[in-house]
């Protein structure tokens, strides 16, 4: 009997696409890529994933709290450590980003600038 395929769901250090309207403020609107923070278990199980906004705006070059990351054909992205989201990610149609992942650098490095700001690490 043939196995029934698995269905994707975000896993920690995936990069993903992911609607990020409705927007307010200086939030970013539109579909953009997320790298994803929170496990895979915990996504499947919520059906909600937590992560980080990236963006390609050169403006976000000398930001601290952005980490620079480079694509596979040598393209600059940046990850808002500043801008943690959660988001419901079947509702909002996540889907595989191009670079994938597992991207367990850039998120530990990402991590450490969102602890700099919020102290999660320091009790």
């Amino acid at each position: 009997m043939a196995r029934k395929p698995v269905a994707w769901s975000p896993d920690r250090g995936e990069i993903i696409y992911i609607q990020h309207s409705p927007h307010t403020g200086r939030e970013m609107p539109g579909v953009h890529p997320l790298l994803v923070c929170s496990t895979k278990a915990f996504n499947e199980r919520t059906g909600i994933v937590i992560g980080l906004p990236m963006t390609h705006a050169a403006a976000n070059a000398d930001n601290p709290f952005a980490v620079i990351v480079e694509g596979p054909k040598g393209e600059v992205g940046y990850v808002l450590a500043f801008q943690p989201k959660s988001f419901d990610w079947k509702e909002r149609g996540a889907t595989p980003h191009p670079w994938g992942g597992p991207h367990h650098k850039i998120l530990a490095a990402a991590l450490k600038k969102l602890d700099a700001i919020c102290g999660v690490c320091n009790h």
